[in-house]
């Protein structure tokens, strides 16, 4: 009944005109589809890479000018739809993705106009294809002028930057943010082509999946004839037919899978996946002709649970705390970002200990490929509705587009078992109630008409079994501060805009759904973006890729008391990437020993999207920073963490301090726990046994005994608490004020099957072992990072990756500790 030709070849970009100064001339331009302006010029060698250094500065005239795509295709009429050409048949160009303000022309006739990047659209166009050659020509308006025009049609808005990015329906982040790039694209970023059909189409599919194995499909069919069709959906070896009556433009088809096996977030169980198959038949036509439809399915119930003012999942009955991450675009050219690279970071946030990923606001709605992939692995997804940190316009052309967008994506992503959370915004309730917006709106509309009146009646239409949250940070009703600790969401920034790392301990937070410290990008990547000589922290290229403001002051002012002053660059690296791992853990460690007063810490941020110095784990050129590592720790399935009462005040051994045992898991977490207070030099002071018995899925605590946590030396002690393979250590002072001995240790390199194993003896305490191989070849990775040795103790690391020099593997600046001797 249908057949899809793909247009992806033989197109050229040309720049019609330019509100700003265009700088190469362009005009027919080979261009790749799906693609942008910006990667056509970069392919073609008329701009220099807008990552490295600060070439970012200069091409700020592409979003400034009009660009046209344009092809010529061949069509033969009737051959594409395997039909015999009648009347009835049909034949639609349909765009996945256009960016953004686009009209659309074939053969020298207008077929339409776009102004949304966030949804799809089909124009009928069978009556002006004909036999031989077509000319299709997308004109792209410039970004700037359009929004820019709402902007003075509409009455400006408040936002957190000095960009229109509310005034357009386009990837917020485009325009800049203080971890990316000002690029503002254009083009046609996702597929295009034309589809051919007869009698009838799946416009859409809608399944609703539930936990005891019913699935309602819900369908949209588009005519062309008024005879009746045959829908039959398939799951799990279960088939349903329904008979769509003639005329009738919507039909629901349910079926019942017998004991479904259950998905399970990561962590909980098995992501078992079903292939479900919707086939639309014309059995008047040809002998019966037939569309089809397929995508994979998951057996899950999920909640949300507010039960005094508690934000928590509950997914097939149980509740999740959510240890995750905070999701930005990966690339700031989204047709870069294959399955494969997705595959890699979602293994990347697996292997931190994650089980979720919230998208945010200021992005997009991801591909298909990203939610596959959270299927599979069982990462819970939270998924904001593209607006963030401004005030936006809801009359104009937007109320009808944020619709049409919301509808789309909603339907899109109802069969996925890991979206577990549709959310309004990023922090625009919050601007509006806290950041001064209400004076300078004058009344004019802001986005509350979206948040809590057209999305969630678009949600509860289509997608009734997930729950909707207007926005984070969120405390449940718009008569309440929204950044309210103790109910529902709360975002903490104070952090790392204006106090040190052990504030955190001083929240008590419902959930967390931000929070973040920033550091650098490993060296690797950091020196193929910057082509400073010297490298230094501030050299232009470096001071370029820091894109928050004030933000290498605070790198700076939040190593407070926790490490010495940086000595050159090498050591500001260190400490700096070292501080931001350390002030991570300690929040994690903090808000997952409160469980389940507190269920989720989802950290800011995951990846990239370009070289930056940034809150990531993963850094833009896709390897694991320190934190990444630390993360791993702290999101451990089980944790002990040294927990206290005044921890903020800089609390040391002898003041109010419990250890906290976090048990991630299913099972009782059982056995003897030891506390031992050392001497720096691994000598015993005082040691306790406990028996102790933490629940599943539970938290527990234990007092220190006064004999292991009266220190008379506390600058020469350390305390160790072992339980199974679960260790935790507390320093009494920062590093500075410790009386730690020059580290001594003894290295062995030793080459094996894909790389080098490391064996690394202390002979003396050695804190935070990093070893650095990319410092030496760019390919290299390291399994590990920030291990503390005790006197006596061995750690190995596993080298993989490229060819560095084995002997330089163990030598400064590759090897490093904050007690290294020099």
């Amino acid at each position: 009944m249908s057949s899809y030709r793909p247009l992806h070849d033989g197109w050229t970009v040309t720049a019609v005109s330019s509100t700003g100064q265009l700088r190469p001339v362009v005009a027919g331009l080979p261009a790749s589809v799906p693609g942008c302006v910006h990667t056509d010029l970069l392919a073609a060698g008329l701009i220099e890479d807008p990552y490295l250094d600060d070439n970012e500065e200069g091409l700020t005239w592409i979003g400034r000018t009009a660009w046209a795509y344009e092809t010529t295709f061949t069509w033969e009429p009737g051959g594409e739809s395997g039909g015999d050409g009648a009347g009835d048949d049909r034949a639609d160009l349909v765009c996945a993705g256009l960016d953004t303000v686009a009209t659309l022309v074939l053969n020298g006739i207008e077929i339409g106009r776009t102004a949304n990047m966030h949804r799809s659209y089909r124009f009928p166009v069978r009556h002006l294809l004909q036999a031989g050659d077509n000319t299709l020509r997308i004109l792209f308006d410039p970004p700037y002028g359009y929004a820019e025009a709402q902007k003075a049609a509409l009455g400006d808005r408040p936002g957190a930057y000095d960009e229109p990015y509310q005034f357009i329906r386009k990837m917020a982040c485009n325009f800049g943010w203080d971890w990316g790039p000002t690029l503002v694209t254009a083009g046609i970023w996702r597929p295009i082509g034309i589809e051919t059909w007869s009698a009838a189409r799946l416009a859409e599919v809608r399944p609703l999946v539930s936990g005891d194995g019913t699935v309602e499909v819900h369908v949209t069919v588009e005519r062309a004839a008024e005879r009746p069709l045959t829908l039959t959906a398939t799951a799990g070896g279960v088939s349903e037919t329904v008979t769509v009556a003639a005329g009738a433009r919507r039909a629901v088809v349910t079926l019942t899978v017998p004991d479904p096996d259950l998905w399970w977030p990561r962590g909980y169980g098995e992501q078992p996946l079903y292939d479900l198959t919707v086939r639309l038949e014309d059995g008047e036509r040809d002998g019966g002709r037939e569309q089809e439809w397929s995508g994979r399915i998951g057996f899950r119930s999920v909640e949300l649970d507010r039960t005094g003012d508690a934000f928590t999942i509950v997914v097939n009955g149980r509740p999740v705390f959510m240890k995750g991450f905070n999701w930005i675009p990966d690339d700031c050219f989204p047709s870069r970002i294959t399955r494969e690279r997705l595959a890699e970071r979602f293994a990347q946030a697996a292997g931190a200990g994650a089980n979720c990923l919230r998208v945010w606001g200021g992005g997009m709605y991801e591909s298909d490929d990203f939610y596959d992939l959270a299927d599979e692995m069982g990462l819970l997804v939270w998924q904001d509705f593209p607006f963030a940190c401004a005030a936006y316009p809801e009359e104009g052309p937007f109320a009808a587009e944020v619709e049409a967008e919301a509808r789309e994506n909603v339907a899109r992503l109802t069969r996925h078992p890991s979206l577990v959370l549709w959310c309004g915004n990023n922090e625009n309730i919050e601007g509006h109630a806290d950041w001064g917006w209400q004076e300078k709106l004058e009344g004019r509309g802001w986005g509350g008409g979206f948040y809590y009146d057209l999305l969630p009646r678009i949600v509860a239409e289509l997608d009734p079994a997930r729950p909707y949250w207007p926005g984070s940070p969120y405390s449940g009703s718009p008569d309440l501060p929204p950044n309210d600790p103790s109910r529902g969401t709360v975002h903490i920034w104070t952090v790392w805009n204006s106090h040190d790392y052990r504030h955190y301990a001083t929240y008590t937070p419902r959930f967390v759904a931000e929070f973040g410290f920033q550091g650098p990008p490993t060296y690797a990547t950091l020196r193929a973006a910057v082509s400073d000589d010297p490298l230094t922290p501030s050299s232009p290229g470096v001071v370029h890729h820091q894109k928050a403001v004030d933000g290498d002051l605070k790198l700076l002012r939040g190593l407070g008391d926790h490490l010495p002053r940086p000595d050159g660059f090498d050591d500001w690296h260190y400490f700096t990437q070292l501080n931001q791992a350390r002030a991570m853990a300690f929040g994690i460690e903090r808000f997952r020993a409160l469980a389940p007063y507190c269920m989720g810490t989802i950290v800011w941020q995951l990846n990239d999207c370009w070289p930056v110095t940034s809150w990531a784990a993963v850094d833009g050129g896709g390897r694991r920073k320190p934190l990444w590592h630390a993360l791993r720790r702290a999101f451990a399935d089980r944790l002990l963490t040294f927990q206290g009462d005044a921890p903020a005040a800089g609390m040391g051994v002898g003041q109010a301090m419990v250890l906290a045992m976090v048990n991630d898991t299913d099972q009782v977490w059982e056995g003897e726990l030891a506390v031992e207070r050392l001497s720096l030099a691994g000598e015993i002071l005082a040691k306790e046994r406990f028996d102790v018995s933490v629940a599943a899925r539970g938290t527990a605590s234990a007092d220190l005994p006064e004999a292991v946590a009266r220190s008379g030396n506390p600058a020469g002690e350390v305390l160790v608490a072992t339980l199974g393979d679960a260790r935790a250590l507390w320093f009494p002072r920062e590093d500075p004020a410790m009386a730690y001995p020059p580290a001594e240790m003894d290295t062995v390199v030793e080459e094996i099957e894909g790389g080098q194993r490391v064996t690394v003896t202390a002979r003396t305490l050695v804190r935070e072992l990093a070893i650095f191989p990319d410092r030496l070849d760019p390919r290299a990775t390291v399994d590990d990072q920030l291990v503390t040795l005790l006197p006596g103790e061995t750690a190995v690391f596993h080298v993989s990756g490229g060819s560095p020099d084995p002997g330089a593997l163990v030598r400064h600046p590759v090897l490093r500790c904050v007690n290294e001797s020099r």
